[in-house]
């Protein structure tokens, strides 16, 4: 009954100054909504981050050879043809293994040359890269081994050299070699230039680019492995065959996404905390502003206080009612808070591609809830117990 007592008398105070409450508790709801949003945001970024990671090539293990630029390493330290047919045959974890050659050419575009990049692939590259075809069709069958004089474009490199007019079965000029479009593609994940394809790439079978070059050295190849699992092990083996294959002397950099995974997480992760410091930051502030309002609150009802001593009422139920008082304040700021912090992403989610989905933490709810009204009751305790000690003859006396 003291209890139930207690909170009617905080509820009647409360409501007695809505406005004072409203203004206090605003940092509350700063705060608990700011622990939910960072949350939010920090898990949508992580996984956005990592879809475009994965999206390079899902379980990727890929290997070069390290070239020295002081001086010309022999044909036989390079990565060929014969080591990706080994790979295939020798390393069971690897579902699919590709590889491709890159150099460096030019284009004609309304008489002046433009540098592109040119890509001669395996077959494989397109279960492992995964492009998407905007025009036309990638390679068949029949372009990898008849050597066909088929290309395909990166869309920037489209839209330079033929407009607004559809590239697929026009020509392009690259030096002294003549292809026929067949597609326009894009990378499904943009990696703004750190992968084998520029903004204006050429795509030739490898088949092709062999035929021309004389030789059939690959500048990478790529393993695409059964899962996640499958990645370290994948990566010894394949460095253990070309150590095998190739002159001691030579050196490869086997590489694969899980480091970048793992940055990529630790980075969201740091990001994370350091914006729930800065939103337990603005719940601190909010409880130094419910400690100034309650003590400035026992301060005006001194004479209250003394009336309620005055008639039995004790220390404890004194301090109770503070307290719930500041729980009030606290937990109301803090439901309002999430209220917000939950309905921003579901807005936000409509606005947003089908594809990515923003996550609401459960854990963020509970945390804001309970750190908000622990912070008003912590800061709610010392003018609780400086109104419960009052002396109840000083009290009436209080003007």
């Amino acid at each position: 009954m003291h209890i139930r007592e207690a909170v009617a008398v905080a509820m009647d105070a409360l409501r007695a100054n809505k406005v004072r409450a409203v203004l206090t508790s605003i940092g509350v709801i700063i705060g608990s909504a700011s622990i939910v949003l960072v949350v939010t945001v920090a898990l949508t970024s992580q996984k956005f981050v990592i879809s475009q990671i994965e999206a390079m090539g899902s379980n990727l293990v890929w290997v070069e050879m390290i070239k020295t630029p002081e001086k010309a390493q022999p044909l036989s330290y390079e990565i060929n043809t014969s080591d990706l047919a080994a790979a295939k045959a020798q390393i069971s974890d690897a579902l699919v293994v590709a590889g491709f050659n890159d150099l460096p050419m030019a284009v004609v575009v309304g008489g002046r040359t433009r540098p592109v990049r040119l890509i001669g692939v395996t077959d494989g590259y397109q279960q492992i890269r995964r492009l998407i075809i905007l025009r036309g069709r990638y390679f068949d069958f029949a372009d990898m081994e008849a050597r066909s004089k088929v290309c395909l474009i990166t869309k920037d490199l489209a839209d330079r050299v033929f407009g607004v007019e559809n590239p697929v079965g026009r020509q392009l000029r690259m030096g002294e070699l003549t292809f026929t479009v067949v597609g326009v593609f894009r990378e499904r994940a943009e990696t703004f230039g750190l992968s084998e394809l520029q903004k204006e790439s050429v795509i030739i079978p490898f088949s092709l680019m062999k035929y021309y070059t004389g030789t059939d050295v690959l500048s990478t190849l790529q393993l695409q492995t059964g899962g996640p699992d499958k990645v370290s092990i994948v990566e010894k083996q394949i460095n253990r065959l070309l150590k095998s294959r190739h002159p001691v002397q030579a050196e490869y950099n086997v590489q694969t996404l899980t480091a970048i995974l793992g940055a990529a997480k630790t980075i969201s992760l740091a990001l994370r905390i350091v914006l729930i410091v800065i939103a337990f930051i603005a719940l601190l502030i909010s409880g130094i502003g419910i400690m100034n309002i309650m003590l400035v609150t026992v301060t005006e009802r001194t004479r209250e206080i003394g009336v309620r001593k005055a008639i039995g009422a004790a220390q404890k139920e004194i301090m109770w009612q503070f307290l719930i008082e500041a729980f009030l304040i606290s937990g109301g700021g803090a439901v309002i808070g999430i209220l917000i912090g939950v309905g921003i992403p579901v807005i936000v989610q409509q606005l947003l591609p089908g594809n990515l989905r923003v996550p609401i933490s459960p854990m963020s709810v509970v945390l804001a809830f309970l750190v908000s009204c622990s912070t008003g009751l912590f800061f709610g305790w010392l003018p609780a117990k400086q109104a419960a000690a009052l002396e109840p003859i000083e009290s009436l006396r209080y003007e």
